[in-house]
């Protein structure tokens, strides 16, 4: 890839995975509830958006989650992923925290009273 085709391409790639996770958000607006809704749309965003160097030597970036599975398939070994797994991880465990964070904040229910 050259080098004035690897922003358009990051570009465009960013971009759809933003749109894909807004519409994913907007389809889940009816049925569940902020925490999960939440939940998953973080999680949906680390798996997207992590990023990682494909190998070595390289200065470029993509998709962390595309880098682990290339690089499992055309190896066979889970620890040829290790340096992308890491970061997806990290955002992972992130996001878990974030929503936990919000759950017990923002999103806390209130105990209805008894009444006398």
């Amino acid at each position: 890839m050259t080098a004035e085709a690897y922003p358009i391409a990051l570009g465009a790639y960013l971009g759809s995975a933003l749109l894909a996770l807004v519409l994913f958000g907007w389809w889940l607006r009816g049925c569940w509830g902020p925490g999960r809704r939440c939940l998953l749309l973080l999680c949906g965003a680390a798996l997207l958006l992590t990023p990682a160097f494909p190998h070595g030597g390289v200065d470029t970036l993509a998709p962390a989650l595309v880098v682990a599975a290339f690089q499992f398939f055309t190896s066979g070994e889970l620890a040829s992923a290790t340096h992308a797994l890491r970061p997806l991880a990290a955002a992972l465990l992130a996001a878990v925290i974030i929503t936990a964070l919000l759950r017990l904040t923002l999103w806390r229910t209130r105990a209805e009273t008894p009444r006398s």
